[in-house]
């Protein structure tokens, strides 16, 4: 028998150029270079955990849990009854994914594809690539002002190929924030035929009366999809749930392709829970308003060392180093301490550093180290 390694390259299946040339996405670490678990602020999770009637219903063996031996609605029916009564939506213009990532494919591959262009911020989040790529589009990048979005530049790089326009707003990695105002006029200089996706994972950390009004441009027009994630604040980032909302012929067509039976039977059980307590959001919203304005103003204090904390509406926060003190060597310390956080070379970003907010000791601990390492390193 022949060793099929053996064989000369054509003689495989041999994938699409534009499938080669992605970048797999790559997650947060919880784990040091030694393998140590370490206090894991990478990957932007809830400090806070889950809601417990969240976790109760994902754990239950009542009627509301699920068979797990049956599949699970295949539309979702009670979550999307639930999500469209909390935002006042209609549950027909919602669709189901399996973590916002999968709607966000899921739009470029409807919308785009082999000579078309998708657009994006430079330090916008990576799977927007991803997606581009996946489909045969080019993904095209528009320059950054001052690590935000800036939507002279973002409408200058439209062009009769743009299909798709992403937005993450809040911004992941930089936690930058366009108001209602700068969010509406980049939707009113797109064209009508260009699918405008705002990516809302981090939304419920923004405060109500600084909302950036996109929901409503989703209700109101033709070409804008919204898409959220049950992973950030609601604590369920193992179960990987997200939807989307947007205008029926939108939600038609990325029905058509999303997997069948995507949202579990315990995912949707625990995700129907988490929006019955309301509390647990709130508290979780005010617990990272407290900790990231305490942990900022640590950090700015630390600003004749080279330290530059960036304005976030998130639940993270993005520091650039400009002077002797650099995001690796605060990388590398704080792990030796017990942390584990993001440094992004990889996109771009090598000056900075990427600390989800954790709870008050955690956050004390880490501005502590990076305050002994900065003054040692000055």
């Amino acid at each position: 028998m022949s060793d099929p390694s053996a064989q000369p390259a054509a003689a495989r299946p041999v994938p699409k150029p534009w499938i080669a040339a992605i970048h797999p996405y790559v997650p947060g670490k919880s784990t040091g270079t030694d393998g140590r678990v370490l206090i894991k602020l990478s990957a932007n999770e809830n400090p806070l955990g889950t809601s417990p009637l969240a976790r109760a219903a994902r754990l239950g063996s009542g009627a509301g849990a699920g068979d797990p031996a049956r599949y699970p609605d295949p539309e979702s029916h009670a979550l999307r009854g639930a999500l469209g009564a909390l935002h006042g939506i209609d549950a027909a213009r919602i669709v189901m994914g399996t973590g916002s990532d999968e709607l966000l494919n899921l739009a470029a591959q409807a919308f785009a594809g082999p000579g078309d262009e998708v657009l994006y911020q430079r330090y916008g989040f990576s799977v927007y690539e991803i997606a581009a790529r996946r489909c045969g589009a080019e993904p095209v990048v528009a320059a950054d002002r001052d690590y935000a979005a800036d939507v002279d530049v973002l409408l200058g790089a439209v062009t009769a190929r743009t299909r798709v326009v992403f937005l993450a707003n809040p911004n992941n990695p930089t936690g930058s924030y366009l108001p209602r105002a700068e969010l509406a006029r980049l939707h009113a200089g797109l064209p009508s035929d260009v699918l405008f996706v705002v990516d809302q994972a981090y939304a419920e950390y923004v405060d109500a009366d600084a909302e950036d009004g996109a929901l409503d441009l989703a209700a109101a027009a033709e070409n804008v999809l919204v898409t959220r994630t049950f992973s950030k604040i609601y604590g369920l980032a193992g179960e990987r749930v997200g939807w989307a909302t947007g205008a029926p012929h939108l939600i038609d067509m990325l029905n058509r392709i999303r997997g069948p039976f995507n949202i579990t039977v315990t995912a949707q059980a625990a995700a129907l829970a988490a929006l019955d307590d309301q509390t647990f959001v709130a508290a979780s919203r005010e617990h990272n308003r407290a900790e990231r304005t305490r942990f900022v103003a640590a950090l700015a204090a630390l600003g004749n060392h080279g330290l530059r904390p960036l304005p976030s509406e998130a639940n993270f926060v993005l520091i650039e180093f400009t002077g002797a003190f650099t995001a690796e060597q605060a990388y590398n310390g704080l792990m030796d301490h017990g942390f584990i956080t993001r440094w992004l070379p990889g996109q771009g970003l090598p000056q900075c550093l990427r600390i989800t907010i954790g709870t008050a000791d955690e956050m004390d601990r880490v501005a502590a180290v990076l305050r002994q390492m900065a003054e040692v390193a000055r």
